[in-house]
């Protein structure tokens, strides 16, 4: 069952297996040195395309973001530079204590962050720290204002550095880890053509902070890489963890964010509705193929969230059912009929 569990994650997730003699997982302090002193993204603000992470690393990353629900976390990456790609080869926590929108680091994670790293080092962890992550529990991965800042600040003084962003809500509804890489542009830099980005829902009270800054970052390309002695120790963490994962529901450990995204998505067409009758009382001539279009787009992304939401919500309700269908004892019936699982699932 824990090897279903860890199959099953690995082919949501992408995660591409490599050799334990692959270059990935080599450190050379020389070419480190050598790439640092070229410092070629300092020339090209573009000049890193992907970030791969390690699967134990994101596996470490998840759990700290998942531990600090309804809150954020912080912590840091460990890594190196290989052509135009950031590798995170580990991670590990700050003891910071942040708020349901923000957190910040001080003096004592400064410190602690000073520490682990030296003491990394001893331990035969020769990897420099390049970069760091958060979470946004509930609203996406994305950048804020305050992310924006912080991430110029790093690789104005610290680059290379990158900014990983994980949601610990979205990731336990829909089973693949909602994870982002990103990297600032350098300040007054204005990119030359901005790709539109791939659509995300975001709650009403953070879509204004999301549109401001949206320009100054861009997203990196995220790859998950693990090799079979990182394997062996996702097996033991599965075997450790597998009965809690089978024994619990979505729809009830993610029941606040079911209700929030609920909240959230009745506040947006509440907004569209007063814009479309204010509008009416307003101009009672037609409107502008521009104004029509703001509130199609409007009206197109509420119900791309209500899909996601009523999504979300089935996949859970089918998951119950199977499981109830496998393992609930009915008394005078020896074996479960498993032809009552398609009709059980017959629900959309």
């Amino acid at each position: 069952m824990a090897n279903t569990a860890l199959k099953t994650f690995s082919i949501e997730n992408d995660i591409v297996e490599l050799s334990p003699q692959d270059d990935i997982y080599k450190f050379d302090p020389e070419a480190d040195r050598k790439i640092n002193r070229e410092s070629p993204w300092s020339k090209d603000p573009h000049y890193f395309k992907s970030c791969k992470i390690s699967a134990v690393a994101l596996i470490k990353m998840v759990m700290h973001a998942r531990s600090g629900v309804p809150y954020e976390i912080m912590g840091m990456l460990q890594g190196k530079v290989v052509g135009t790609s950031l590798v995170i080869l580990d991670s590990f926590a700050l003891p910071v204590q942040g708020t349901e929108t923000r957190v910040n680091a001080g003096a004592e994670a400064t410190e602690y962050m000073v520490a682990y790293y030296q003491g990394s080092q001893s331990a035969g962890r020769p990897e420099n720290l390049v970069g760091w992550y958060h979470s946004h529990p509930g609203y996406g991965c994305w950048l804020s204002g305050i992310d924006v800042s912080t991430q110029m600040n790093n690789q104005k003084h610290t680059d290379p550095f990158v900014a990983v962003v994980v949601d610990p809500n979205r990731t336990m509804t829909a089973g693949k880890v909602d994870i982002g890489a990103f990297r600032t542009y350098p300040e007054n830099y204005t990119p030359a053509n901005v790709a539109s980005s791939e659509y995300q829902s975001i709650p009403l009270s953070k879509i204004e902070d999301f549109g401001v800054h949206a320009n100054q970052y861009y997203p990196l390309e995220v790859e998950i890489f693990k090799s079979s002695l990182e394997t062996q120790l996702l097996d033991l963490l599965w075997n450790k963890y597998w009965v809690n994962t089978l024994s619990q529901s979505p729809l009830v450990s993610n029941r606040a964010y079911a209700v929030s995204q609920l909240a959230d998505l009745n506040q947006k067409l509440s907004k569209v509705q007063s814009s479309v009758a204010g509008t009416k009382a307003s101009l009672p001539q037609k409107e502008s193929s521009k104004e029509e279009k703001k509130k199609e787009n409007e009206l197109a992304k509420s119900v791309k969230d209500s899909s996601k939401i009523a999504a979300e919500a089935q996949h859970g309700l089918i998951a119950q059912i199977i499981k109830d269908v496998i393992f609930s004892i009915r008394p005078g019936i020896g074996q479960a009929d498993t032809s009552q699982i398609g009709e059980s699932m017959n629900i959309g």
